[in-house]
């Protein structure tokens, strides 16, 4: 196997487009989403400190290893880790590592449609006045309305899924590197206006507070009063999540990462375009948030509300301010095109599997994909309402419950473990070194050293914490 071969997909014209991609495939819900109610549920901006440290000490390097990998193949994460196994003389079931990334792919993306879904729902809701008016229940009922009818989802997940299929059957020029081309700049467009309207809100520097000004007393310890008496707890769990969300940001131990180094020039940098994939992730978190907790601290509403932030919370914010029929619907379309970009990165390493090893053309392989997701996703449009019940739930968890407790908790994070002890202890020396290509030779022994034993032991306890080991 040599340096120079080239995936059977084609490849990305420049470093900026592979940046862009990528960029895309790990901005998605988590950054918009996720990010903002994690941070204000555990301390604002304290947390952010720790989560920043956590991507350049965890996210970075495994993202380095992935793409490594995946140049190093050139092939889907299936062909690629059994390839490289046999370059190196190992066990050829490393190859499961692959389909377990190809896997935990098409689960993910099985529910993460439904919710894309939701956003897609709510961008005609909010363009069509509807968060006008409405009090906490009012929003509540109109969340519910959505949710409790697997007719809207099926529709809405239907059209989400198409999005998908159609820009991925386009191959990597005309399908991947065309959609990011122009959703990722409109994306970061769309965050900036979203931020402007912030600032005219009277609370953003609150808000700005609130994200960045680090209160490490606040985060670590839980004070409440009992009995006349103020008890405080101390707790590791906020740096636990901070380490947790900075593996998961950057899309990582789910082949999307991997299969798109292998479409990879040779000449770009690993380092720098990992270094510039986790600061544009990390900067649409912090514009997210900067975004969001203005709005939130000017409608006096609650920063720590959770998961229903985005899609109960907001809309409250949306129907009392002014303009927000406009901004409420560019906001949830922003919120579309992250999990766009996110969505034809987790269907892409089945696709590129099933061209490379049973012949099918790029639509094919695109609808044959495409369609086994989109029936995987009918389980958790159930779950939020025909499937609900105990009778259906399996230890104690919904179908939706279940996946994404399979995902997050455990395929990923043992993805992620392999990968950095494949690239750290497994992979030969001058394969990682010729990969890489780095500067200076301490360049490569820091990663190295990060990869062999910082990472994987930091992932593997954020896996243990989740799994309530401890």
């Amino acid at each position: 196997m040599t340096s120079e071969k080239k995936s059977i997909h084609g490849q990305w014209s420049s470093r900026l487009m592979f940046i862009l991609a990528a960029a895309g495939s790990a901005v998605g819900l988590g950054n918009i989403w996720k990010f903002p109610y994690i941070t204000g549920e555990n301390g604002g901006g304290a947390f952010v400190i720790m989560y920043l440290v956590c991507i350049l000490l965890i996210g970075i390097p495994i993202m380095m290893a992935e793409v490594l990998l995946g140049r190093r193949g050139r092939k889907s994460p299936i062909n690629t880790m059994r390839d490289l196994a046999a370059a190196d003389g190992l066990n050829p079931a490393w190859g499961l590592l692959g389909w377990m990334g190809v896997l935990a792919g098409g689960l993910i993306l099985s529910y993460y449609s439904v919710i894309a879904g939701w956003a897609l729902a709510y961008v005609f809701r909010a363009a069509a006045g509807l968060f006008h008016g409405l009090d906490t229940g009012g929003v509540g009922t109109l969340f519910n309305s959505l949710v409790s009818s697997p007719e809207k989802l099926l529709a809405w997940h239907t059209i989400f899924m198409f999005m998908t299929m159609f820009v991925v059957a386009q191959g990597v020029k005309n399908g991947l590197e065309a959609a990011v081309r122009w959703l990722m700049p409109l994306l970061f467009v769309l965050m900036l206006v979203m931020v402007g309207y912030a600032m005219n809100t009277g609370a953003f520097s609150k808000g700005l507070d609130f994200l960045f000004a680090p209160r490490f007393g606040d985060v670590f310890y839980h004070c409440q009063a009992i009995d006349g008496r103020e008890l405080c707890e101390f707790s590791w769990k906020p740096l636990l999540i901070a380490m947790g969300h900075a593996f998961f940001t950057l899309s990582l131990g789910m082949g999307a990462i991997m299969v798109y180094g292998s479409y990879m020039p040779k000449r770009t940098s690993i380092a720098a375009a990992s270094v510039w994939i986790a600061i544009a992730d990390t900067t649409v978190a912090l514009l997210a948030g900067m975004a969001i907790f203005p709005i939130v601290f000017a409608n006096g509403l609650e920063p720590g509300s959770g998961p229903g932030l985005i899609f109960q919370t907001l809309p409250l914010a949306f129907g009392q301010m002014p303009y927000g029929r406009l901004f409420g619907a560019l906001f949830f379309i922003l919120l579309v095109f992250a999990a766009w970009t996110s969505s034809i990165s987790l269907i892409e390493p089945a696709v590129a599997w099933l061209v490379e090893n049973r012949g099918f053309s790029r639509l094919r392989a695109s609808v044959f994909s495409g369609l086994a997701v989109w029936l995987l996703g009918i389980g958790t449009i159930f779950s939020f309402n025909l499937w609900s019940g105990e009778r259906y739930q399996l230890f104690g968890m919904t179908f939706f419950d279940l996946l994404d407790f399979l995902t997050a908790n455990i395929m990923l994070p043992l993805g992620g473990v392999l990968i950095a002890i494949f690239a750290g202890w497994l992979m030969s020396r001058e394969a990682s070194e010729d990969e890489l290509n780095l500067a200076h030779p301490l360049l490569y022994r820091s990663w190295r050293f990060l990869v062999r034993y910082v990472t994987p032991t930091a992932v593997f306890i954020v896996m243990l914490n989740a799994l309530g080991v401890f």
